[in-house]
C-alpha cells in the first residue's frame, strides 16, 4: 500500500470515530435538551414541586427559571439535531450551548439536585465528545 493510501486509510478510520463522537453528541444533546423542556414545563406548570432555599445567590423566581430552562432545552434539542449535518457551525453552537445549559444547571442546584447533576454531566459528555471527536492526522514517529 502507497504511501498516500496509508494516510487515508488512516485518516478515514478516524474519520468514522470523528463522526460517532459527533453522533453520540447529537443524541445526548437532545435527551439533555428534552429533559431541560420537561424541567422547565414542571417549574412553570406546578411551583410547589420544587424546594425552595432561602438565601442563594442566583435566587430567581421559579416560573422565572421554568422559562429559562424551556427557552434553552428547546435550543439545546435543535442544536443536537443540527449535529447531524455534521456542519462546523453546529458543533460550535453545540458546545457553547452545552456550555451555558451547565451554568444555567450549576444555579438550578438548590432547586432540583440530582437532575441538575445529571444534566450538568450529560452536559460535560457533550463538550468533551464535540472537542474531542475532531478528525487528527495520527502520528507517524
Amino acid at each position: 500500500m502507497t504511501t498516500a493510501g496509508m494516510r487515508q486509510h488512516r485518516t478515514g478510520g478516524t474519520g468514522v470515530w470523528a463522526s460517532g463522537w459527533t453522533a453520540f453528541a447529537g443524541v445526548m444533546m437532545i435527551f439533555g435538551g428534552t429533559m431541560a423542556i420537561f424541567e422547565g414545563i414542571a417549574a412553570i406548570a406546578e411551583d410547589d414541586v420544587f424546594v425552595t432555599t432561602r438565601n442563594y445567590a442566583y435566587n430567581f423566581n421559579l416560573t422565572s427559571w421554568g422559562w429559562i430552562h424551556l427557552v434553552l432545552g428547546v435550543l439545546v434539542v435543535l442544536a443536537g439535531v443540527a449535529l447531524f449535518t455534521g456542519a462546523l457551525w453546529a458543533r460550535v453552537i453545540g458546545v457553547a450551548l452545552a456550555g451555558l445549559s451547565m451554568i444555567a444547571n450549576f444555579m438550578w442546584l438548590p432547586y432540583y439536585p440530582l437532575w441538575a447533576i445529571v444534566l450538568i454531566a450529560v452536559d460535560a459528555f457533550v463538550i468533551w465528545a464535540l472537542c474531542f471527536g475532531t478528525s487528527r492526522e495520527p502520528r507517524t514517529d
